[in-house]
């Protein structure tokens, strides 16, 4: 070996034994960089893919409905709510659990994420975190256009914008969580069971188009529901925006989103860590 060839050896180890270490939330930050980056340029598919039902169920119950007279004008202040509960939902299942089958399909398309210096759960924190912020979106681009769709809602109070901020964020966490438990979960066959098996009772039975209270008339319901995330999400939802109607009290919906949450992420770790090592 030259002597020129060695003491460019040694000058690159010395430079690397210099060079400080890359910070873990350096690294955290990269990534979520890059996931945000991703989200902006598919931007118009992601409004698309989280707004259209909401939407859609606005046009229905929140306009045409009420212009025929079937169903009271008041309504729309208990469908707002439970609306942009559906939003942020969808936007955070989908945003985590849908990349993250891909990512452990055939291809293996994880792996790259876990050459990153940092230890894995955090990339699947990120993952979490990305999808947070996207139903967070979701639920303030989807409160606008009902404003628009509804015309005045009766009730609906903006002043407590902490209180809307913190369940939207809470809410949103919570299905990220999920999203990252399915996505873990189940293969990329079976992505269609996510759907139909998951997603859409828990839409139906979420207390999104309808406010818990009003199940007094069925108990068996009333309570069945409960093990269903979204309610809580929808409930608090209700009283964050309007709380001069009937809810759930705002403290146990946002303890029991918090609760869920922690539940939800701990058990997506564990997959995502098993099947990262499987």
């Amino acid at each position: 070996m030259s002597a020129t060839a060695t003491a460019g050896r040694v000058a690159a180890a010395a430079s690397a034994a210099e060079r400080p270490p890359v910070s873990r939330l350096s690294v955290f930050g990269a990534l979520l960089r890059r996931d945000v980056r991703v989200a902006r340029r598919e931007l118009p598919y992601f409004l698309v893919r989280t707004i259209m039902q909401p939407v859609l169920f606005l046009i229905v119950f929140g306009f045409l409905l009420p212009k025929m007279g079937f169903v009271q004008a008041g309504y729309t202040s208990a469908l707002l709510p439970g609306i942009l509960a559906v939003s942020l939902t969808l936007s955070s299942v989908q945003s985590v659990a849908l990349p993250m089958v891909q990512d452990f399909g055939f291809t293996r398309e994880i792996e790259d994420r876990l050459l990153a210096p940092v230890p894995m759960q955090l990339i699947a924190i990120e993952k979490v975190v990305a999808g947070a912020l996207q139903g967070v979106i979701a639920a303030a681009v989807v409160l606008p256009i009902a404003r628009v769709i509804m015309g005045p809602i009766p009730d609906l109070h903006l002043a407590n914008v902490p209180w809307i901020l913190g369940v939207t964020l809470l809410g949103s966490t919570l299905f990220a969580s999920l999203g990252l438990w399915i996505g873990t979960v189940i293969s990329a066959t079976q992505i269609g069971l996510m759907f139909s098996i998951i997603i859409a009772p828990m839409l139906m039975f979420g207390c999104a188009y309808y406010p818990w209270r009003g199940l007094d008339a069925v108990p068996a319901f009333k309570y069945g529901v409960l093990v269903n995330p979204m309610v809580y999400v929808a409930e608090a939802m209700r009283g964050a925006l309007t709380p001069s109607l009937p809810h759930m009290p705002l403290a146990v919906s946002c303890a029991a989103m918090g609760g869920l949450t922690v539940l939800f992420l701990w058990l997506g770790l564990r997959t995502f860590r098993r099947r990262s090592l499987s």
